[in-house]
């Protein structure tokens, strides 16, 4: 009994001496693309209905992708005593990409970028490890925002009166593409209930864009874009195509910095502009 008593003893003590093994931050977890490195935890994370981030897709060159967004922080247990290195954390998550069908898209020292796509899924992953074998994930599964404010027919005519012109940012594309999406059809429709009820209001339609592409390609697009929204007014709503005229801007006129996903996303609108 005495032996059994020391025994437990110095089994307590030496379990006193091991470091706590780390729980969890919070509700963090992964996300369920992606099983985690063994023996790490999660130390910090973030999860939105909706955001952006620029992804890594060449030397110099990223790609803003939207929609539900994760960034999962981790970290090796302090109880390791081998701990992979930046390459081993890297390889281990391509080569996972790889075998469920999926692309890496770029790949450089401590950085690499995947792309994963199934049926009406597709999820981008960016993967940051450093030189303490931490490592983070940047993930974002590709959606269109569920649109929270709706243009609205009088409060466009209330911006019109004082200041002559109002931006309309329902109105939907696709990257590069001047078709405007089925989503827009709400803000078109509140275009036309103003037009329709002031029937001697005329307006310019002012395409605008973001600072990504060429000066040229910017100003071709944002004018095809502005006649888009003129051709839908009127062949889809009845607007006589006299009170209306179409104009693209391009670049050349931010309402703010183009150095962030979101002023990049304000800068790419259509305005009504009062002559």
């Amino acid at each position: 009994m005495k032996k059994f008593a020391l025994l437990l003893i110095a089994v307590m003590t030496l379990a006193a001496g091991l470091p706590a093994q780390q729980k969890d931050s919070g509700q963090c977890k992964d996300h369920p693309a992606f099983t985690r490195m063994p023996g790490y935890w999660i130390y910090s994370c973030q999860q939105r209905q909706f955001d952006s981030h620029a992804f890594t897709v060449g030397k110099g060159k990223t790609e803003a992708v939207e929609g539900q967004y994760w960034m999962i922080a981790y970290r090796p247990q302090n109880t390791m005593t081998a701990k992979p290195s930046e390459l081993q954390i890297q390889r281990n998550f391509e080569n996972a990409v790889q075998k469920q069908g999926g692309k890496v898209l770029w790949s450089e020292k401590g950085r690499s970028t995947f792309q994963l796509a199934g049926p009406g899924v597709e999820i981008w992953a960016e993967l940051r490890t450093d030189f303490t074998s931490g490592y983070l994930l940047f993930i974002v599964q590709k959606q269109d925002m569920a649109q929270d404010i709706v243009a609205d027919a009088a409060a466009m005519g209330n911006d019109l009166a004082a200041t002559g012109h109002v931006a309309v940012y329902g109105i939907y594309f696709d990257s590069g593409k001047s078709v405007i999406k089925p989503e827009s059809a709400q803000a078109i429709g509140e275009i036309a209930k103003l037009l329709k009820g002031q029937p001697a209001l005329k307006l310019f339609v002012v395409g605008h864009t973001d600072n990504e592409g060429t000066i040229e390609g910017n100003l071709a697009l944002s004018q095809q874009r502005a006649e888009a929204v003129l051709k839908a007014l009127t062949g889809e709503h009845g607007i006589a195509p006299v009170r209306l005229r179409a104009h693209g801007c391009g670049q050349f006129a931010p309402v703010a910095g183009n150095d962030s996903d979101a002023g990049r996303a304000k800068n790419r609108r259509v305005e009504l502009v009062k002559p």
